[in-house]
């Protein structure tokens, strides 16, 4: 553990309220048909739309459905706590009939009916960020999220010096994103840090202001905590938000995606590190993969789309700066 540790980047081939804070983006020639116009229509439903890590998986899959010749639906809830806007705008695209469907689940048990619903009508489903508990996509797009936490995890136990307590405010109880970041993380730390102290998760739907609230209150409670992992961007600009409200200084904080705000963080020296995904490439595959099961093609039970840990001391390097989302 000396150093930032480039870690593996997979190659990548190449309710009312709600629903009116989402986007439509059409694929090709800015334009939103419902049934494509001719072209594949792709239906893809993320998790949220506003943070920067959503708008990046859209401008994504905006760059492939134009070279695919196809056209997309994008939407996300206002919240990536918010099922019931998720549930509702994934019938509402199954009801439009489009020829692939792209999701990332908030909750798969809330959503199976209406996978089953596609499957039935012989419409394709690509899971992407997170895997869906149904056997029903025909590939996923992700991370390797339990991978990535271990990483975040290994900087951490460093920068606590093997030893303390560490506190967890995950955005998911029940995403495979949520569960697999929180597994990955305390699973390394049980196995390779025993003089870590684990205090119990917290979870704060990937919601800044929740997130700080949470983290203020471990603070209160525990004012020796030594770390802090936020487990998505919302999380971890929440954590940051928590420690300096609290008005600590001696926290080390580690996050998971690379927004405008953890940037600016790691470069203030007031965020230890991150991971950051590959958010355009997780879009770019959805849409790939999309187009190439509406040909019958076959395709791998899951896509890795990587990942790295950057800091203060690598945030620069060209690699780094081709994934972050500014």
């Amino acid at each position: 553990m000396t150093g930032p540790k480039r870690v593996r980047l997979a190659a990548v081939p190449a309710v009312a309220a709600a629903l009116a804070l989402s986007a439509c983006s059409a694929g090709s020639g800015g334009e939103q048909t419902g049934a494509g116009g001719g072209k594949p229509y792709i239906a893809i439903v993320s998790k949220g739309f506003q943070q920067q890590f959503w708008q990046a998986v859209k401008k994504g899959a905006e760059q492939e459905a134009r070279k695919q010749n196809a056209t997309i639906s994008f939407e996300g809830p206002a919240t990536e706590a918010d099922v019931e806007a998720q549930v509702n705008m994934l019938a509402n695209s199954i009801g439009k009939k489009p020829d692939a469907v792209g999701l990332a689940a908030l909750d798969s048990r809330a959503l199976e009916p209406y996978l089953k619903k596609a499957q039935r009508s012989r419409t394709p489903v690509v899971a992407f960020d997170s895997g869906v508990e149904s056997d029903i996509p025909v590939t996923t797009a992700a991370t390797d999220n339990k991978a990535a936490a271990a990483e975040a995890a290994q900087h951490m136990a460093k920068a606590v010096g093997g030893k303390g307590k560490v506190a967890l405010v995950v955005h998911s109880q029940t995403a495979g994103s949520g569960i697999d970041r929180r597994d990955g993380f305390t699973k390394w730390m049980k196995a390779h840090a025993p003089g870590v102290k684990l205090l119990p998760v917290q979870y704060g739907g990937g919601d800044q202001t929740k997130s700080a609230d949470i983290t203020k209150a471990i603070i209160a409670s525990n004012p020796d905590v030594k770390g802090i992992y936020g487990s998505n961007e919302g999380s971890a600009m929440g954590v940051l938000q928590g420690v300096k409200e609290s008005g600590r200084k001696d926290i080390a904080t580690v996050g998971f995606d690379s927004g405008q705000g953890q940037i600016n963080a790691i470069d203030e020296g007031r965020m230890t590190g991150a991971i950051t995904q590959n958010p355009v490439a997780i879009g770019r595959q959805v849409v790939r993969a999309s187009v190439a099961a509406i040909k019958g093609k076959k395709l791998p039970k899951v896509i890795n789309t990587g990942y790295y840990w950057y800091d203060r001391r690598n945030i620069d390097d060209p690699r780094i700066q081709s994934v972050l989302y500014h």
